[in-house]
């Protein structure tokens, strides 16, 4: 591997806050001499005030003491006055300093910052060189000192989580058997190829790591992950609490576990495909998610997992089983044109507001029981190819059924439809079972065939 991936820019570190010592205005040469002269005016006037004013009328001894003593007020007010001053004086003093002493400081602080980022800027370059690195030992080291960078400096991880998923995007060959008779060259390939695999395993170790709080090893932190178009092996997010999951057309190779994750953005998995087990039971999901044209070759569990936003699995195919039992969907999900090839389970899930499965496939058997449609249920021109539960299903508002195909048994028993139940030109090849069914409205079964004929004359025929 020689090319180097594109790595973002390093972050510089977050405003470092001051707490400056404000310089006071220069004393100037005449404001000193105003100062000593307004003394000497107030020593003089009070000396003077006390001199003539204060004695009249006092003679011989009297009179002596009496000017003694207003000429010690005059001059203790003059030495007061100067004492003040030369307090006010001794302040400046400490405050400029002081104001020298947080100058020197926020130079020799500013010059730390600027160092620590220098060696940041370093390590982060030097960590991309060895990235970049043909040796799949080197690009090892690389991984590691962006582990040992992010873990120092906080204000660096989403930038370094942003470096490990640009190396998870790049172009990966997955390794093949070698032949018996294969020659040097193609051993030397071969074995390159297991070494980038262990290379990106590694990466994807740091990742899980660290995106999981409540462990020894240091949580990074809620981060966004865009691993879109990457190439994940054995994928393992379970526990993990990160923001944006971007994972749009990304191969999952192997088993993948977001067991108990938590998505505090949105998550975007259109297009991604799995190729083995896709586990995300318990997950957490709080903003929108998108599945989108999603393709799981292997058995795929959402049982327990909570969709806060709109769940939108429009066009996603699950070959194997697909369990989503004992979910809340928030808001709207949206199963139109999805195919599901195995069991599927929906079993005791809620669906708070409306849901569509328009133009759905499913080949297998699908259990609906007990589950709740709180919003508009839109199962029209859905293709039921083998038995269909909705034993104990409760539709709380319309339930369209319009055009929909059950090719086996369509079991409807103990179900509760509170507003109008359509089944307009619905084909059931064989009878329905509605026991205990309770229909608030009257079941519409306009153009709808029972088991080859019109419903209204297969209902008079039936015994």
């Amino acid at each position: 591997m020689t090319d180097t991936p594109r790595l973002p820019a390093a972050t510089s570190s977050p405003p470092r806050p001051t707490t400056s010592v404000r310089r006071l205005p220069e004393l100037t040469r005449s404001a000193m001499w105003i100062t000593a002269l307004v003394i000497a005016v107030l020593t003089a006037a009070a000396v003077v005030a006390l001199w003539w004013p204060a004695t009249a009328g006092l003679i011989g001894a009297d009179l002596v003491k009496a000017r003694l003593d207003a000429l010690k007020i005059g001059l203790s007010i003059g030495v007061g006055s100067g004492g003040v001053v030369a307090l006010y004086l001794a302040w400046r003093r400490q405050h400029s300093t002081e104001a020298a002493l947080s100058q020197q400081e926020r130079t020799a602080d500013d010059a730390r910052a600027d160092a620590v980022e220098r060696r940041i800027t370093e390590l982060y370059l030097k960590a991309a060189e060895l990235l970049g690195s043909d040796k799949a030992p080197v690009r090892l080291s690389g991984l590691y000192a962006l582990e040992r960078l992010a873990h120092d400096n906080e204000s660096q991880r989403q930038t370094i989580v942003n470096v490990l998923c640009a190396y998870l995007r790049m172009p990966y060959e997955a390794s093949e058997s070698l032949p018996d008779d294969a020659d040097a060259e193609q051993r030397e390939q071969h074995r390159a190829l297991i070494q980038e695999r262990e290379v990106r395993l590694t990466a994807q170790r740091l990742l899980s790591d660290h995106l999981k709080p409540g462990r020894d090893i240091a949580y990074w932190g809620r981060l966004d992950l865009d691993l879109a178009g990457a190439h994940l092996i054995n994928f393992n997010l379970d526990d993990a609490l990160i923001g944006t999951g971007i994972f749009r057309n990304a191969t999952f190779v192997g088993r993948t576990d977001f067991t108990r994750a938590v998505f505090g953005g949105h998550t975007d998995l259109m297009g991604a495909r799995f190729t083995g087990k896709a586990l995300f039971v318990r997950t957490t999901f709080t903003k929108g998610a998108w599945l989108n044209n999603a393709i799981f070759n292997g058995a795929a569990t959402f049982a327990s997992a909570a969709f806060k936003e709109r769940a939108d699995f429009r066009e996603a195919t699950f070959s194997q089983s697909a369990k989503f039992t004992e979910i809340v969907f928030a808001q709207i999900a949206a199963f139109g044109k999805a195919t599901f090839g195995g069991e599927t389970y929906f079993h005791s899930t809620t669906f708070a507001q409306d849901t569509a499965f328009t133009g759905a496939i499913f080949a297998n058997s699908t259990f609906f029981v007990e589950t709740a449609f709180n919003g508009r249920a839109d199962f029209g021109n859905t293709h039921f190819r083998s038995d269909a539960f909705f034993t104990r299903a409760a539709f709380a508002r319309d339930a369209l059924f319009g055009e929909a195909t059950f090719i086996r048994e369509a079991n409807f028993a103990n179900a509760t439809f509170l507003r109008e139940a359509s089944f307009i030109k619905a084909a059931f090849i064989k009878d329905p079972i509605a026991l205990g069914a309770n229909f608030a409205r009257q079941p519409v079964f306009t153009d709808a065939t029972l088991v080859g004929k019109p419903y209204a004359d297969a209902e008079n025929t039936s015994t």
